[in-house]
């Protein structure tokens, strides 16, 4: 009897595999699509989604928001965490002596921006770091003051110019396109931030800051300055919690936005088809590309085109 036959998904797994070994994909390169394997190899989209599904669960591949499946970096050995009884008496191990709050911190902001913040857990961090899960407990008290350490160390990163510019519309969209980036690249932390119940993030205040003073500088009341803010806030808030989400949407799926759009297509067209909606019928021959940056900016000018008029009649009364 010959050997059983290997299932096409293996083969193609097993080729990108060796792609990715041998460097011809190197460590954050793209690895073809769902789309793309189902071109290239000539098979069933099922198909091609269980070839990503199945480099994922290898941890070859990761999602990135934005720019699809990559590579991942190789993953460096985990040391075993040498138990507290095997130190020096007296003193602690050589790993224990390493450990820090900061290296903590980066290393789950590591994990949060790579898969996601439901993957960041204690003991997630210690496997990282090599080191004992209850050694990190010396350091912070549970996850919600290492996450809150985490939201404050990603917002320290770029702190805003010391001199803004002088007009306020300048001077608020620096700032508003300052935070979407800071978004843009920890996807897990608009979702992390609550508007509801303010979280106290040191490294936040000087952006509240920036944008009270500057809203009040210019004629608005301390009153509607501070509800503008929480209103900029939340818009680029409420687009960025996207990010995450669809991340999740396309480590389950393993498609992306694009191409779950293309599954949905013929439903769509066959609703569309009935006449009942000439316009989005116009709009879906006419074709929309969405684009996350472009909405973002989009809504900017419109909110701001609005504070506007609050300033004019600041000036007028």
């Amino acid at each position: 009897m010959g050997g059983q036959a290997v299932p096409r998904y293996s083969q193609i797994v097993a080729e990108l595999r060796q792609r990715i070994n041998t460097g011809e994909l190197a460590s954050g390169d793209r690895v073809p699509s769902t789309r793309e394997i189902t071109r290239q190899w000539g098979v069933a989209m099922a198909t091609a989604t269980k070839v990503l599904s199945e480099l994922r669960r290898e941890g070859m591949v990761r999602v990135v928001p934005g720019i699809g499946t990559v590579v991942t970096a190789p993953s460096r050995p985990v040391r075993a965490a040498r138990p507290a009884a095997a130190a020096r008496p007296g003193g602690p191990s050589s790993v224990q002596g390493a450990l820090t709050l900061a290296r903590i911190v980066g290393a789950a902001v590591t994990v949060a921006d790579t898969e996601g913040l439901t993957a960041v857990s204690m003991r997630r961090v210690a496997a990282e770091l090599g080191v004992a899960t209850m050694s990190l407990y010396r350091h912070v008290a549970d996850k919600d003051d290492l996450l809150m350490r985490m939201m404050d160390s990603v917002m320290a990163e770029h702190p805003l110019p010391t001199d803004p510019p002088e007009g306020w519309r300048e001077a608020i969209e620096l700032a508003a396109r300052q935070l979407w980036d800071l978004f843009r690249r920890h996807p897990w932390l608009a979702p992390a931030l609550s508007v509801t119940r303010p979280q106290m993030i040191t490294s936040a205040l000087p952006y509240s800051e920036w944008m009270l003073a500057t809203l009040h500088a210019h004629g608005l009341d301390l009153q509607s300055a501070f509800t503008a803010h929480l209103m900029l806030l939340n818009y680029a808030r409420g687009i960025a919690v996207n990010l995450e989400t669809e991340r999740e949407a396309e480590a389950h799926s393993g498609l992306d936005s694009e191409e779950w759009m293309d599954t949905q297509e013929p439903a769509l067209l066959a609703i569309l088809g009935t006449g009942r909606f000439p316009t989005l019928s116009h709009l879906a021959t006419a074709g929309y590309d969405f684009d996350l940056d472009a909405l973002f900016e989009f809504g900017l000018q419109r909110l701001l085109d609005g504070l506007a008029t609050l300033f004019n009649e600041s000036s007028a009364s």
